[in-house]
Order: C-alpha cells, then sequence, then structure tokens
C-alpha cells in the first residue's frame, strides 16, 4: 500500500469508517529490523565504550531519573497501546450510535465518560472521533471523546497513582480536571461552532485487512509513535532536572501562575503519550503540584503531534479554533481544580 493510498481515505466513499491503517504511513520491508539491531548494537558498544569514563555525578543523576521515568511508563504505555489498538480493531462502528443520546448537548458529557471506559491514546482519539464523526454522530459529541479518552482512561490514571504514590488527589484532580475540560470544549463548539470551520472527513471503503493484522499494525504503529515521545520526554526531564539551576525552577515555583504556564507549554512541546506523562511530571519536583496538574491535563488534549492530526483530518480552520479553545479551558480548569482540590 503506497503513502498516498494509505492517508487519502476520501477516495473510497463506501465504509462508514477510515480504515486500520489510515493516518499510518506504509512500514519500509525490511528497513525496521536493522534499524532496531544498529540502535541495540550502538548502546551496548556505547554502555562498555563509555560507562566507565562516566562518573560524574551530574551524569549519574541524569541517567538515574532517565532510566527510572522509562522503566516505569513503558508497561503502562504497552498496555494503553494494546487495549487502544483492539478498540481501533474489535469495537463495531454501530455500538457508538447505540449508546450515544441523541440531544447533542446530552451526548457530549456522556461521550466524555465513554473515555474512561475506553482507552486510547492521542494518536488513536483522532481517527476514532473521525469515525464517529461519520457514522452521524454529533460532532461536539465526537470532540468531547477525542480529549477525554486518552486523559481518563484506566491505565492513565493508574498510571498516575504509581507516579504519585501516596497521593490520591492528584489522580482525583486529573480526572475531575480532563473530564470537566472535555464536557466544556465540547458544548462550547456546539454553541458556538459553525459547519464551515470543521471538516467532516467522508466515509472510506474497509481494505480488506483482517481485524488481527489490523490489531498488530495499530499496535506496532502505535507502540514505536508513543514509545519515541516517551523517550523524548525522558531525556527532556532528565535534562531539565541536571541543567536547569534549582534556584531557576524555585523561582518559578514560586510565582503560581506562571509555573502553570510555563508546564502547560512544556506538556504542549513535550507531546508525551498520556500513559507515561506521569511519570515526567512527577520528576519536576520543584513545581506546585497545581502546575503538574496543568502539565497532565493539558498533555494529552494540546500537543504538536495531536495539532497535526487535528489540522489533517478536520482541517486548518478547526485547529485553529479548537487548539485555543482547549489549551485555555485546560489551563483555567486545571488552577480551579487544583485550587480546591490540591
Amino acid at each position: 500500500m503506497s503513502d498516498r493510498s494509505t492517508l487519502d481515505w476520501t477516495a473510497e466513499p463506501d465504509s462508514p469508517v477510515p480504515p486500520p491503517t489510515w493516518g499510518r504511513r506504509a512500514p519500509e520491508a525490511h528497513v525496521l529490523p536493522w534499524v532496531f539491531a544498529a540502535l541495540a548494537g550502538f548502546l551496548l558498544i556505547g554502555n562498555l565504550l563509555l560507562a566507565p569514563h562516566l562518573n560524574a555525578p551530574a551524569l549519574r543523576t541524569w541517567s538515574t531519573i532517565f532510566v527510572a521515568i522509562c522503566v516505569q511508563a513503558i508497561p503502562f504505555l504497552v498496555l494503553g497501546v494494546a487495549l487502544s489498538a483492539a478498540i481501533t480493531a474489535f469495537v463495531p462502528p454501530s455500538f457508538w450510535n447505540r449508546v450515544l443520546p441523541r440531544r447533542p448537548y446530552a451526548a457530549v458529557p456522556v461521550a466524555g465518560v465513554a473515555g474512561l471506559v475506553l482507552p486510547g491514546c492521542e494518536c488513536a482519539s483522532v481517527p476514532v472521533a473521525s469515525g464517529l464523526m461519520s457514522r452521524g454522530v454529533t460532532p461536539a459529541a465526537a470532540l468531547a471523546f477525542l480529549l477525554a479518552s486518552p486523559a481518563i482512561n484506566p491505565i492513565v490514571l493508574v498510571a498516575t497513582a504509581v507516579a504519585f504514590p501516596g497521593q490520591p488527589l492528584m489522580v482525583l484532580a486529573r480526572f475531575a480536571a480532563s473530564l470537566a475540560v472535555a464536557v466544556l470544549a465540547g458544548w462550547v463548539w456546539q454553541f458556538l461552532g459553525r459547519p464551515g470551520w470543521l471538516r467532516i472527513p467522508a466515509p472510506a471503503a474497509p481494505d480488506g485487512a483482517s481485524r488481527w493484522t489490523a490489531f498488530l499494525s495499530a499496535m506496532r504503529h502505535d507502540f514505536l509513535h508513543a514509545g519515541g515521545f516517551l523517550v523524548i520526554g525522558g531525556l527532556t526531564a532528565a535534562t531539565m532536572n541536571v541543567v536547569i539551576p534549582r534556584s531557576w525552577l524555585t523561582s518559578l515555583g514560586e510565582i503560581p501562575w506562571l509555573s502553570v504556564l510555563v508546564l502547560a507549554l512544556l506538556a504542549v512541546l513535550l507531546s508525551i503519550c498520556s500513559e507515561a506523562d506521569a511519570f515526567v511530571a512527577a520528576s519536576l519536583t520543584t513545581f506546585s503540584p497545581t502546575a503538574k496538574l496543568a502539565f497532565l491535563v493539558v498533555g494529552p488534549m494540546v500537543d504538536l503531534k495531536l495539532i497535526a492530526l487535528q489540522a489533517g483530518t478536520f482541517g486548518r480552520a478547526f485547529a485553529a479554533r479548537f487548539v485555543p479553545l482547549t489549551f485555555t479551558l485546560a489551563i483555567v480548569v486545571s488552577v480551579l481544580v487544583g485550587w480546591v482540590l490540591l
């Protein structure tokens, strides 16, 4: 399958939902195994040759933080990706029409709560929301699910509890703030949105792949994609903890609004998978709990990869309006929930 046939599914108008491979480029044959082999060899040789010389305290601290973040996060990342791929491959499209109310304003909170029982990562939420719209689900409800699914699903909540041991209020705050943002964004879009602002993709024809093939393909793609962002996030968090002077971070933490804004913008830039972002947030020890909450609420809803996916799927006019709306709501709600619970 060519890259064009993988991405341009609007040319096949007979199927109700995008094919499982939509949004994913066809892998180059025989390239990926060699890439992994080369990477493993590089890490092994680098460990043998360089490790004896990396004895500086700062380097030891950096490596400890990075390894701790990745080791804690990977099991949740794998489980979350597997569940997301299973939903993509095995949940029939008709399920959504049976469970969602017909009234748009009532369908929005139901779709938001559905994210609690139907986990998925940010990458999967966009094509799922697109498929819901193509099946006739009101766009506001589909958008509420798009925001809630990667933010309040059980995998994310359990990962947050593990990353913040002995802090159940952080888990509750993340759940409450994320669900509130998803529902509010859906309601605002239902009230103020215009048809010309949102491009609903046309239905596409299935590509004939079996469900298990679709499951394995989705899981492989999402794990490699999300795992890369996890590594980048772990590297960045470890570097921030070592390179940036503690006095700077302490001064930022003492300014409530500035610390919240800094971590909210950092969440957008890092684009960490929601199954792993709690471990990165927990490592930012000099920031306030409310600032960490903003990081956890903003990240699964507004990040660079999600903005690109939304613009490519629903149009730039949509992204130009929906992204600022979501970002603003996420910050405001995080501050309010943090003030009440944290």
